[in-house]
């Protein structure tokens, strides 16, 4: 996080060429200052074993525990041999096995009694938990009494003893030998909050919280260290963002005030039902910030369901009355064409402009896709640039350079986490003046990630659904334990289909050649039904629509839809499930996201522990959409205890998708909140808990917003901008240049 010299010195030159190869193909860790800001995980007392009740399975481990027993055994009629010792900590037990000629040592060094930090991965053999050949470090008492310093246990004799994120290539107490090697340079670390800040909130110099963070001697030192850090984190992520909303707020923009007899006031009439109060509300933020002349960036969340399109289409239609153009960006063809269809169908003869029978005040609605024939792509780019489109819906075909726009005056993104930051850019580079931006996401968003992830835009939510929609039942179907249950499930589909309704079959995979030959891994080994359930090659649509047409569903109308069909045929498939030709859809996640089929009562969600939470949320929202109640099947075959269950008993027990991306995100940790993962880049946040810590990023946003309104270049405070140089290498800068 800081660039000075001491801590960019690369570790090849303070650890030796070794150990720092390990650390940078493993870790990530490449200079004195990553391996600094590598803090311990938790730390393990000398008075306190680590619970082994709780050790979890196929992980790698780090235990504090006593040799209770040590036994060698023969084997292959005595020609082999084992060593077997048992450790325990008074949770539990743990057996650790070491073979052949590795047996020597540890059997001299483990005899009963002796007290020692073991590592290595927790594995299951005969019903018992085992770590086969781990790593361990002895914790001599003996010398700890006598008061002896040598070399063996010179790192162990603090009160608390660092457990650090290792690897099976290096263990907890190496990196801790390394961090001892750099741990001086921490004085070097130059400090990136402003002094006022620092000692108004009375957080300890940086300097003394990596030390200690890395060498504590109580538990307060730990809990100074860690309040220190985490202001750090998200401080600095909150000034990037500050500097990022600063730079706009200075951008020029034409602003966009709606007639007020125009389309907007022609479409809200003929409206055969009132807008929620959410809806309302929303909508006048959205023009509050059209009016301005710098350009609006929002983002505007809403449940699955909420009427997200609706108030995009009211903003689109204001901009138009403005003599603005607006375009719709979405993911998918197959969603382009749906929001396309939708939108020309509220809008009606609104719709026709230019056309005869089109309404007075009324403009023309295109759709713009890759796979368009040439003619109708010719005559959509020609309506785009003479402005008689006022509104185009399209894929990221819309970004091509042949695109030209009359007067493009709003970008409208749907679902943000599909699109790359280079495609918003350059369709918002289209505009003569920057256009304003409204990115719609249905994945709901905890406030404190909104303002981490989504820092540099305003937030709208939409929590209220509108009147007529259903509620959603929502069941576990454990597939493995009671497969009566799965074929109650099939009745279930019958029976909705019988009633004039249809269903969705949703599987994790496409099932063509090319995903084929990862069967039969692992063969040869018991395996744990658990390890069973994982290894088997995700449910396939091609198959299991094959399955349910000759066996379960025979007689129903089955058909497929999935990401690698040609995009008419997409395009056929969807016209005829919405137009209720079709019973049942088997489908991938292509029908996550707004797709609407009123009729559609009920889906089957086959392997559902392969899916998120919050895609699972996704993928239930298109059920219930009409006055018919919606019934989401959660099938699985994960067995009861597994942490997969649980997971999808949380996704059963709730339809609240705040409450569900809370449960999302503490299960899956941050990721890196720049939008990073993908690319490879380490996590800038590292101590910082975006659930947990929801008092200091508010804070923090704060702070940061008055530092950069007295000082947007940051002048005045030299540690800060080499904090910031740090966390914004060039991708991240980009993205944030982008958001």
């Amino acid at each position: 996080m800081n660039s000075v010299p001491a801590l960019e010195e690369p570790l090849k030159k303070a650890l030796g060429p070794a150990t720092a190869k390990v650390m940078a193909e493993h870790l990530d860790l490449h200079t004195v200052g990553d391996l600094l800001h590598h803090y311990p995980r938790r730390y393990a007392e000398r008075g306190e074993l680590t619970r082994l009740a709780d050790l979890p399975l196929d992980e790698h481990v780090t235990v504090v525990a006593q040799v209770a027993s040590a036994r060698i055994l023969k084997f292959n009629g005595g020609t082999g041999q084992r060593l077997e010792v048992t450790i325990t900590d008074g949770s539990g037990q743990l057996q650790l096995v070491f073979f052949g000629r590795g047996i020597h040592k540890p059997h001299k060094d483990l005899l009963p009694g002796t007290r020692a930090m073991f590592a290595g991965k927790a594995s299951v053999f005969n019903r018992k938990m085992q770590l086969a050949h781990p790593a361990y470090e002895l914790l001599r008492a003996d010398a700890l009494d006598a008061g002896e310093a040598d070399e063996a246990i010179g790192s162990w004799a603090g009160a608390l003893i660092p457990i650090y994120p290792a690897t099976a290539k290096l263990e907890s107490w190496k990196i801790a030998k390394a961090v001892d090697m750099v741990l001086p340079s921490a004085q070097e670390a130059l400090d990136p909050l402003p002094d006022s800040l620092r000692e108004g909130r009375g957080l300890v110099p940086l300097p003394e919280a990596l030390l200690k963070v890395h060498r504590p001697h109580t538990k307060a030192d730990i809990a100074d260290a860690r309040a220190r850090l985490k202001w750090d984190e998200a401080f600095v992520l909150q000034v990037a963002l500050a500097r990022r909303r600063f730079a706009d707020a200075q951008l020029p923009a034409v602003a966009r005030v709606p007639r007020g007899d125009g389309l907007l006031t022609a479409f809200d009439a003929k409206l055969p039902f009132t807008l929620t109060d959410g809806q309302q509300k929303v909508s006048k933020e959205i023009f509050d910030g059209l009016a301005t002349e710098h350009p609006m960036h929002r983002l505007l969340q809403g449940e699955v369901g909420s009427g997200k399109t609706m108030v995009a289409l009211r903003a689109m239609l204001a901009v138009v009355d403005a003599g603005g153009q607006a375009a719709m960006l979405a993911p998918t063809e197959v969603l382009a064409q749906q929001h396309h269809r939708s939108i020309t169908e509220m809008m009606g003869e609104l719709a026709e402009g230019g056309m005869l029978g089109g309404a007075e005040h009324s403009t023309k609605v295109v759709l713009l896709t890759g796979s368009m024939g040439v003619a109708a792509r010719r005559q959509a780019l020609l309506d785009l640039v003479t402005g008689d489109a006022g509104i185009v819906i399209g894929t990221h075909a819309l970004i091509e350079d042949k695109v030209q726009f009359h007067d493009l005056g709003l970008v409208v993104v749907d679902e943000q986490h599909r699109f790359g930051v280079e495609q918003r850019d350059a369709l918002r580079g289209k505009g003569k003046q920057p256009p304003h931006l409204l990115v719609m996401t249905a994945t709901p968003i905890p406030r404190t990630v909104a303002m981490t992830v989504f820092g540099d835009l305003e937030t709208s939510v939409l929590d209220q659904l509108p009147a007529g929609r259903s509620p959603i039942a929502t069941h576990v179907v454990p597939a493995a334990d009671k497969p009566h249950f799965l074929a109650r499930a099939w009745e279930r589909v019958r029976e909705e289909v019988e009633n004039g309704h249809q269903a969705y079959v949703v599987c994790p995979r496409i099932g063509d050649e090319e995903e084929q030959g990862k069967k039969g891994k692992g063969k040869g080994k018991k395996e744990s039904p658990e390890d069973a359930a994982e290894k088997r090659p995700p449910l396939a649509v091609l198959e299991v629509a094959e399955e349910l047409a000759h066996g379960a569903l025979r007689g129903l109308k089955v058909e497929v839809l999935h990401g690698r069909m040609q995009p008419d045929d997409k395009d056929a498939v969807m016209r005829r499930f919405a137009a209720g030709e079709t019973d049942v859809l088997v489908a991938t996640t292509v029908i996550e996201v707004g797709v609407n089929v009123p009729n559609a009562t009920a889906m089957v969600i086959m392997d559902a522990d392969r899916f998120g939470v919050s895609q699972l949320h996704q993928l239930r929202g298109r059920v219930g959409r009409g006055s018919a109640a919606g019934l989401c099947l959660l099938v699985s075959e994960m067995p009861e205890a597994s942490p997969a269950r649980a997971r999808l008993g949380a996704v059963a027990a709730t339809l609240d998708g705040f409450e569900l991306s809370r449960i999302d995100l503490e299960q899956r940790r941050e990721g890196d909140v720049l939008g990073q993962a993908q690319s490879g880049v380490r996590s800038s946040l590292r101590m910082l808990a975006v659930i947990e810590d929801e008092e200091i990023i508010a804070e923090a946003r704060q702070e940061a917003t008055a530092v950069v309104a007295g000082d947007p270049d940051l002048e005045h405070l030299p540690g800060l901008r080499t904090a910031l140089d740090a966390l914004l290498d060039e991708e991240r800068e980009q993205y944030l240049d982008k958001g």
